[in-house]
């Protein structure tokens, strides 16, 4: 099976998106010395997850990627605080968690999703008889 192995976001002002990944998400970003302008962003050292880049928009395509939070009501207020605005009410999916979509300070749409903990603590019930 093929993985997503690294993002990329398109900004009409790369800093101002730095600027906005690093406040909300605590992102390390650091400007990579290649011919284009680009900064790689290392989004943690937990296993799985992936890292990538933040680059000027070369075009109008979008990818939406969600982001996993631990609290998804401190991240709302954090990403308004960094110039982002929700864009849809926050939702509640059974089994998986609250969730809702948001932008950035450069028009890029994006989610955000605090996992369902009692999903998480549920374990598989290995006795269990297969039909």
């Amino acid at each position: 099976m093929s993985r997503v192995v690294h993002f990329e976001i398109n900004a009409d002002e790369p800093e101002r998106a730095v600027k906005f990944y690093r406040n909300v998400f605590g992102w390390k970003i650091e400007k990579w010395s290649v011919p284009v302008e680009y900064w790689l962003v290392t989004t943690g050292k937990e296993k799985p997850g992936i890292d990538g880049g933040i680059m000027r928009r070369m075009n109008r395509e979008k990818t939406v990627n969600t982001i996993g939070v631990k609290s998804f009501d401190e991240f709302a207020r954090k990403i308004k605080r960094s110039g982002g605005r929700q864009l849809v009410k926050k939702q509640y999916i059974p089994g998986v968690g609250h969730f809702a979509y948001f932008s950035d300070t450069e028009g890029n749409t994006f989610g955000i999703m605090e996992s369902d903990k009692k999903q998480m603590m549920q374990k598989p019930d290995s006795k269990k008889k297969k039909r």
